[in-house]
């Protein structure tokens, strides 16, 4: 829990649909000056991170998320109190699945937004996809 009480510590990507990924990714390393971390091609998908700050939020972009909202990735430390806690304050429960880092639950607030928490039970992940550029 955070001081405030709150079950967030730290936007850690910013998790973004893309009709072009490779294009996208040239804009922001060619003029916005940002880092291309990796750009990865698997079955079929297309996924570009980069850093455009010494800190996170890092930007990901991806060709497989439905829609064109953006989804706001948060860490907590604690997936399932996190969402223990948001349920008992209203928060209709989403089923969880996994990212590369660990264990992610992404949900719709009324308004649209998306929001996602993940627990980051697998830190050394990044160092296996830093550099990898398949596209």
């Amino acid at each position: 829990m955070t001081a405030a009480g709150l079950p967030f510590e730290q936007l850690d990507f910013l998790y973004t649909p893309s009709h072009d990924v490779a294009a996208d990714a040239a804009f922001f390393t060619t003029v916005l000056g940002g880092r291309l971390v990796f750009a990865i091609a698997d079955s079929g998908t297309r996924v570009a991170m980069i850093e455009l700050t010494d800190g996170p939020p890092q930007v990901l972009l991806t060709d497989h998320l439905e829609g064109d909202q953006t989804i706001l990735i948060y860490r907590v430390s604690d997936l399932a109190a996190a969402l223990a806690e948001l349920e008992g304050r209203g928060w209709p429960r989403a089923p969880s699945f996994e990212i590369p880092h660990g264990p992610c639950c992404s949900f719709h607030t009324p308004g649209g937004q998306r929001i996602a928490l993940y627990a980051c039970t697998r830190p050394d992940v990044m160092a296996h996809f830093e550099g990898r550029r398949d596209f």
